[in-house]
């Protein structure tokens, strides 16, 4: 990550060094005071993340900042907070971003994923991602071969045991056509294997279920997060927009995601819609 990628989290992490520095302070001594670990603050003071207001304040106590310092410190976050990294920028110096993504997937133990257009990265067959890629990326930047790899090496991660995964999926992002049963028979079948293990939820919202809520855009929801409150990361069009984590606005996204489970069939029910499916495309 540069400067050119996240220019506002680059200034604040270097004023918390700056700051911390100054205090005589290491990582170690601010990291108890401010109430995380001491590789978050490396991660803040590297631009890989964002503390919250009241870690922002707390760390501005910590190092003993006066009150215009600690004033332009929120300032600062405040800018980072809603910085958003357009996609050009973030694919500047890289071919994808599946790295990226692996890492923040690997800090959280539940991770609740509702997808209304496409199939879920981690569900994704490598023919139909290979397929995905070009149609998304709007800046011609990505090395496409190398997504579609890394994409598939993401997917290690839902055999382990100990995580959690509620993925919500509506049967028209199961229908879109992104070529003929050679590629959307083996893509429903990835998403019927998956769904028999212990740790994985996949849910199904029919064409035909009277809405409980309306999902807007896609969205996943990182709880259980090793040093960090749960998070929401959302992609739009044009980039990426910053992680969401203050408590408020993550309890919107939670209650939307119930809400729309409710709506969803699950298991044999499930499977029995995506078999209905594949079966009306190739008869298409």
């Amino acid at each position: 990550m540069t400067s050119e990628t996240h220019t506002q989290r680059i200034y604040l992490g270097r004023e918390l060094r700056r700051l911390r520095d100054a205090a005589g302070l290491s990582g170690r001594d601010v990291a108890p005071q401010v109430g995380v670990s001491q590789p978050t603050i490396s991660r803040w003071e590297k631009g890989e993340k964002v503390p919250s207001m009241p870690e922002a304040r707390a760390f501005a106590d910590a190092v003993g900042a006066s009150h215009e310092t600690r004033e332009h410190l929120l300032q600062l976050v405040e800018a980072a907070r809603s910085e958003v990294v357009a996609w050009r920028a973030a694919l500047r110096e890289k071919g994808h971003l599946q790295d990226e993504v692996r890492e923040l997937e690997a800090t959280a133990r539940r991770l609740r994923n509702y997808q209304p257009v496409l199939i879920p990265g981690l569900l994704q067959t490598a023919e139909y991602a290979r397929r995905v890629f070009p149609l998304v990326d709007r800046t011609g930047r990505q090395d496409y071969a190398a997504a579609v790899a890394a994409r598939m090496q993401r997917q290690e991660i839902l055999y382990d045991p100990v995580r959690r995964f509620d993925f919500l999926i509506t049967e028209t992002a199961l229908r879109l056509r992104l070529g003929g049963p050679e590629v959307l028979r083996p893509q429903l079948d990835r998403i019927a294997q998956v769904s028999t293990l212990e740790n994985v939820t996949i849910g199904v919202i029919p064409l035909d279920a009277p809405p409980s809520a309306i999902g807007w855009h896609p969205f996943v929801i990182y709880e259980d997060v090793a040093d960090a409150d749960p998070f929401v990361r959302v992609e739009m069009v044009h980039g990426m927009v910053p992680p969401i984590d203050r408590p408020e606005d993550v309890a919107v996204y939670q209650s939307l995601a119930d809400n729309l489970a409710r709506d969803a069939v699950y298991g044999a029910d499930a499977r029995a819609l995506l078999d209905r499916i594949a079966q009306d495309q190739a008869h298409e």
